[in-house]
């Protein structure tokens, strides 16, 4: 997909600027969403286990603590090395939704390089599926990669479309999944409801990054939030219930508390300080350190 002109990577997380000549001022909608707690610790001890245990080397490294050491070190990284993959491989199929929009508002495009760059990596399937749902469904784009803005709670995102289906305004968010052992798609986040919901509260769309243009926000009024799970076999869209709308906004605007409360506890300073033994005598404690008499 395309990356945000206005997006940047600092200590905080991802944040954006109000044009390219200015400076970072609101975390991301992404940044946000991810202060709410996520164990992954389970997942991560088993990608370690599965990869040393279908490693085809396993029963000559027995032999050699050497080479266990070094297979046990490669198994560690197993999950990061997965989670890096699949990073790039939805980055890849968010490419080609993309372009598959441009294409269809007519203006100059990659769609036929995106696909070539899926099947090039054995993704193909994913474009095919993608082909289909936007065909069934017959999407009518009106922008990708969209980039809004919320003053009064301080955010910034860019989401992937909107568009028309059926008459209706949507606000759409892909996220590329695997496949289930059944063969369907698996099942999507229900934090995908904030990210849909902090779209649609935007104030503000930007019209020109360079110029720092932006114009009041169109598409908030009513608008279908719809999650598209996109896999090899199917692609799966699901609409975010109205009725809890409000309550996942609200865990939203909690979550940009914690964050900046969390900005404001790093820049505060050192939480821990040395403690020196308790003096008897004048000896002076020692630098940086806290006197308990």
């Amino acid at each position: 997909m395309t990356d945000p002109l206005l997006a940047h990577a600092t200590e905080y997380g991802r944040m954006y600027a109000r044009s390219t000549a200015e400076s970072f001022s609101v975390p991301s909608i992404t940044t946000v969403i991810g202060q709410q707690a996520h164990s992954l610790d389970g997942w991560f001890g088993y990608m370690g286990a599965s990869s040393l245990a279908k490693d085809p080397e396993l029963p000559q490294h027995l032999s050699s603590p050497a080479k266990m050491r070094q297979a046990v070190n490669k198994a560690a990284k197993a999950a990061e090395v997965y989670r890096d993959d699949a990073a790039r491989r939805g980055d890849r199929v968010h490419n080609y939704c993309e372009q598959v929009a441009i294409h269809a508002l007519g203006r100059p495009h990659r769609m036929k390089e995106t696909r070539e760059e899926l099947a090039s990596n054995g993704e193909e399937a994913f474009a095919d599926r993608f082909d289909e749902w936007w065909e069934l469904y017959r999407v009518e784009p009106i922008a990708p990669e969209i980039t809004v803005w919320n003053s009064s709670v301080g955010y910034a995102g860019t989401l992937d479309l909107v568009a028309k289906i059926n008459g209706r305004v949507c606000l759409i968010d892909y996220k590329t999944k695997g496949t289930a052992r059944d063969g369907t798609v698996k099942p999507l986040d229900d934090k995908v409801v904030m990210q849909l919901v902090a779209g649609m509260k935007a104030e503000e769309s930007l019209v020109d990054p360079v110029a720092g243009e932006w114009e009041p926000w169109k598409y908030g009024e009513n608008p279908v939030l719809l999650a598209v799970a996109i896999g090899e076999t199917e692609v799966r869209p699901q609409r975010a219930n109205p009725d809890v709308l409000k309550h996942h906004w609200w865990k939203f605007c909690a979550l940009k508390r914690v964050w900046e409360m969390s900005a404001d506890v790093a820049a505060a300073g050192t939480a821990l300080l040395a403690v020196a033994p308790p003096s008897y005598t004048a000896t002076a404690a020692p630098a940086g350190s806290t006197k308990l008499d």
